[in-house]
C-alpha cells in the first residue's frame, strides 16, 4: 500500500505542512482512543523490531507512528553494510526501550516501497513520525552519529506531536499477528478525499469548493481548514511570474499586494520564515487599510502552517511587537 501524507525531504514544503497538520490530528485521535480503552498494553522487547512489507505498511508503520516514532531500515541479504547496521539498530531499539520502533524492509521483496521512498542505495534509514516521513541517513553510520540522530527524532516526536513512545514489559508475551480492525469512514471522508484529488489534479477551485462544503457542515474541522488554506494559497500563486513578482516586491517595499504575492511564493517554496518576516515588515512600514490587509494575509498564512508550529509562534510575537 502506498504511504500517504509524507514529505520525503528535509525542506519544509506544502506537502509537509499538510502532512504535519493531518498527522497531529491523527495522533490526537489515536491517543484519545487509547485513553478510552484504559491505556496501551505494554509490549515485549521482541516486538520493538518488526519485519514490514508493502501489504502491512499502512498498519505497521503509518498507524503505529501515531504512538511511537518508527525507524525504517531498508536492507537486503546481499548487502554487507546492511549486516553491520541492522544488528546495531536492533540493539538500540531494545536499549531505547520503546522510545522508537524499528521496522525492517527487505528491498528485494518490496521494490515498490523502495521506489516510493526514492532510495538509491542501501542501507538507507528513514523515520515516520505521526504519519510524516523523513530521511535519517544512508550507509553504515557510526553508532555515536546514529544515537544523536535518534535522540533528535525522539525530541521532534515529543515536542511537535506529543508522541512519547510505547511501554515495554520484559515479561510481556509477543503479540500474535492479526488482521487490523477496519477503521470506519468518517462523516466527511468522501468530501475530503475529493478535495485531495482536486488538489492533486491542480484543480484548486474544485478543492476550495470541496473544503468549504465540509466547513459549511462542520466549521471546526481542522483538516478542512488546513486544506482550504493550502488550496487558496496554491490558487493564488498559479500563473504568477516568480521573477517579476520578486522584482516588484524589491522595487516597492511598501506595496502591499506586491509583498503579499512575494510572501505567497516564499511559502510555496518552503521559505516559511521569509514569508512571515516579509509581511511583518510590511505591517511595520504601512498604515491604515494597507497595514490591515498585510496583517490579515499574514494570519491566513499562519493557517497554512498550523498554530502549533514554532515559526508561527515566533511570527505572532514579532507581529505583536510592530502592532503594539
Amino acid at each position: 500500500m502506498q504511504p500517504r501524507n509524507m514529505s520525503m525531504s528535509g525542506v519544509v514544503d506544502l506537502a509537509a505542512v499538510k502532512a504535519a497538520g493531518e498527522a497531529r490530528q491523527k495522533a490526537e485521535q489515536a491517543r484519545a482512543e487509547t485513553a478510552r480503552q484504559g491505556g496501551a498494553a505494554a509490549v515485549s522487547p521482541v516486538s520493538l523490531v518488526i519485519d514490514v512489507d508493502e501489504a502491512g505498511f499502512e498498519h505497521d508503520v503509518i498507524q503505529r507512528s501515531a504512538e511511537v516514532p518508527v525507524v525504517i531500515d531498508f536492507w537486503a541479504e546481499w548487502c554487507e553494510p546492511c549486516k553491520q547496521l541492522g544488528p546495531l539498530l536492533e540493539r538500540l531499539a531494545v536499549e531505547y526501550n520503546g522510545r522508537f520502533l524499528l521496522a525492517k524492509v527487505d528491498v528485494d521483496a518490496n521494490q515498490m516501497l523502495m521506489q516510493q521512498f526514492g532510495i538509491q542505495g542501501i542501507p538507507a534509514v528513514f523515520a515516520v513520525v505521526a504519519g510524516q516521513a523523513l530521511p535519517l541517513f544512508q550507509g553504515a553510520a557510526p553508532e555515536t552519529q546514529i544515537r544523536q540522530t535518534l535522540d533528535q527524532l525522539i525530541q521532534v516526536g515529543e515536542e511537535r506531536f506529543g508522541i512519547t513512545g510505547i511501554a515495554v514489559d520484559p515479561e510481556a508475551v509477543p503479540a500474535q499477528d492479526e488482521e487490523p480492525a477496519e477503521v470506519p469512514a468518517g462523516p466527511y471522508d468522501a468530501q475530503l478525499e475529493a478535495a485531495v484529488q482536486a488538489l492533486d489534479a491542480n484543480d484548486f477551485d474544485g478543492a476550495v469548493a470541496a473544503y468549504r462544503g465540509v466547513l459549511a457542515q462542520d466549521p471546526a474541522n481542522e483538516e478542512a481548514k488546513l486544506g482550504l488554506a493550502q488550496a487558496e494559497l496554491l490558487g493564488r500563486v498559479q500563473g504568477l511570474d516568480p521573477q517579476q513578482v520578486r522584482k516588484d516586491a524589491a522595487d516597492e517595499p511598501a506595496d502591499v499586494p506586491a509583498q503579499i504575492a512575494a510572501a505567497d511564493l516564499d511559502l510555496v517554496g518552503g521559505h516559511v520564515e521569509d514569508a512571515f518576516g516579509r509581511l511583518v515588515q510590511t505591517v511595520q512600514r504601512t498604515v491604515g487599510d494597507d497595514r490591515e490587509s498585510a496583517r490579515i494575509h499574514l494570519l491566513q498564512l499562519f493557517e497554512v502552517i498550523g498554530a502549533d508550529d514554532p515559526r508561527v509562534t515566533a511570527a505572532r510575537t514579532a507581529l505583536a511587537r510592530v502592532l503594539f
